[in-house]
């Protein structure tokens, strides 16, 4: 039976499967194959081309939800759910960032309990960039729309960009360092992220809500799951659209 959401998503993004091929890297036979004959593509090329047709995997592959070997690996990832950020244990937080090796990546609007529950947070992040640990954080820019519309519709209004002013302030001595980058961005954040190496704490939003009062998943990337890297190419998205901190001059 055909692939008719793939072929559907192919023609709306105004390509063709041959096309499709040669951007993902694949022969055109073989992602023929993927419409006509509904084959489930390898892993790195569905990642491929659900980025490129801005759709989910799920919603192009249904039969995934069948795959027993990622579904077994994804519940692998899963570690814990907390039912609110303040559930977290505080040594969470602090161990992740010290044993951090190789990346620190994180998306937050504002995250003033990190950036302020975290003593000296500008000195360890630069420790961190001078040993060689590649150090990513996105802020939201407080001057956005965005920021002012989850500061309304939380009921604060201006306070949620006064936080990210106040987590500003607090990295400012980090910005420009070697290893570390701190960007701003003004699109909808529909949750925060939080990576240190192969582990992922996500913090949930729901409408209306601060983010403190939501959920916190904790993952931890195993090969052949699905949900580290799901969460991470969001990050990678939203990086890519950032600007730097320093070119903005809201510090």
């Amino acid at each position: 039976m055909p692939n008719e959401r793939l072929r559907g998503s192919i023609a709306g993004a105004g390509l063709t499967v041959e096309r499709l091929a040669e951007i993902v890297g694949v022969d055109p036979k073989t992602a023929e194959r993927w419409v006509s004959k509904d084959r489930i593509p390898r892993r790195a090329h569905r990642s491929a081309t659900a980025t490129i047709l801005k759709a989910d995997e799920l919603y192009l592959w249904p039969g995934l939800l069948d795959d027993a070997r990622e579904k077994s690996a994804s519940l692998a990832e899963f570690v814990a759910l907390y039912p609110h950020r303040g559930a977290v244990p505080l040594h969470l937080w602090s161990s992740l960032m010290t044993s951090a090796q190789d990346c620190i990546d994180i998306l937050i609007y504002a995250g003033l309990f990190f950036t302020d529950g975290t003593p000296d947070i500008a000195k360890t992040l630069i420790r961190k960039g001078e040993s060689g640990v590649r150090v990513r954080l996105i802020l939201g820019d407080p001057d956005s729309e965005a920021v002012a519309l989850r500061g309304a519709e939380e009921g604060v209004f201006g306070g949620v960009a006064a936080r990210v002013r106040l987590s500003l302030t607090h990295l400012q001595d980090a910005m420009g360092c070697p290893g570390v980058e701190i960007r701003l961005q003004s699109a909808t954040l529909y949750n925060s992220v939080f990576r240190f190496d192969e582990t992922l704490l996500v913090n949930t939003h729901a409408y209306g809500a601060p983010a403190s009062q939501s959920p916190v998943i904790h993952v931890q990337r195993v090969p052949g799951g699905r949900l580290f890297d799901h969460y991470l190419s969001s990050f990678d998205k939203v990086w890519s659209r950032s600007v730097p901190a320093m070119e903005k001059g809201t510090v």
